[in-house]
C-alpha cells in the first residue's frame, strides 16, 4: 500500500509577533493505493506556535515541511491509526464485508 499525504489548505494569522501569515491549522488529506484499490481520509490539525523553533517565512514553506508538522503534532499513534484505517478501506474493497446480491425473485 502506497500512501500520499497532501495539504489542501492552511489557516494563518495575518500577523503574529512581527511575522506575516503564521500557520496555525493545516487541512490535510491522505490517499492510499494498492493496485486497483484505494482509500482516502482527510482532517485538520491545529499547530502549536513554538517561539523557539526556526522560523520559515510563508513563501518558503514546502508541502513536505508542513506535512512533517502535521504528523509530528498528530503523534505516531494517530498517524498509524489513519494509515490503518486506509488499509481497512482497501481490504474492505477487496473483500467486501457486506454485499447486496440481486433479489432471488427478480
Amino acid at each position: 500500500m502506497e500512501t500520499t499525504w497532501k495539504v489542501s489548505q492552511l489557516d494563518c494569522y495575518p500577523e503574529y509577533e512581527g511575522n506575516a501569515d503564521i500557520v496555525f491549522t493545516v487541512h490535510w488529506s491522505v490517499a492510499a493505493q494498492d493496485g486497483e484499490f484505494s482509500g482516502y481520509s482527510y482532517g485538520s490539525q491545529a499547530l502549536t506556535l513554538d517561539p523557539e523553533a526556526t522560523f520559515t517565512p510563508f513563501a518558503s514553506l514546502t508541502e513536505a515541511q508542513v506535512i512533517g508538522w502535521v504528523q509530528s503534532a498528530m503523534g505516531e499513534e494517530a498517524v498509524a491509526a489513519v494509515e490503518a484505517n486506509l488499509a481497512t478501506q482497501i481490504e474492505n474493497a477487496k473483500n467486501p464485508p457486506v454485499v447486496n446480491p440481486p433479489l432471488p425473485w427478480g
